[in-house]
């Protein structure tokens, strides 16, 4: 089984599977007013259907190990984590076949909102520190039904992911 090191959240390092924005700690320029600092469009995503946000709950496994994938061909993803830290485990698009062996691992700090490309190889993100993971998905409503494919690897692609 493959080991792989959770790294650090970076623009340059996360740039070939998506963007991300810390919510939690706005930087750049606000609309001020007396009771708050208002950060417009500092994300945005245009979907053909409405967006769903959906909560999600994992569960911390006793080993990380990365035992499948999916990819959506026509929509991002994004995650928020909103209780922990979180990683995420993402793949370069390949057209349908999986590349488990170009799997990167990154730890997003809680209250960061992460977006997946459409046709990145990810999977459902795992808790950093607490015992279950609490985070929020936005996808277009319905795609868990109609755009999302899932592959389960073979056990010798297995990867184990440390932090």
């Amino acid at each position: 089984m493959k080991t792989i090191k959770a790294e650090p959240l970076t623009h340059e390092a996360y740039a070939p599977f998506g963007t991300f924005y810390q919510m939690m700690a706005p930087e750049g320029y606000s609309l001020n007013g007396d009771l708050h600092r208002f950060f417009p469009d500092r994300m945005t995503e245009s979907y053909v259907s409405r967006a769903a946000f959906s909560p999600i709950l994992v569960k911390k496994p006793e080993v990380m190990t990365v035992t499948q994938a999916e990819y959506h061909t026509r929509t991002p993803e994004m995650i928020l984590p909103l209780n922990d830290d979180m990683i995420i485990h993402v793949a370069p698009a390949s057209a349908g076949t999986p590349v488990p062996e170009l799997t990167q691992a990154f730890v997003v700090p809680r209250g960061t909102l992460v977006k997946i490309n459409t046709a990145i190889w990810h999977m459902a993100p795992l808790p950093v520190h607490e015992e279950e993971l609490q985070a929020m998905i936005i996808l277009p409503e319905c795609t868990y039904a109609n755009d999302c494919t899932v592959v389960d690897y073979p056990e010798e692609e297995w990867i184990r992911i440390e932090v």
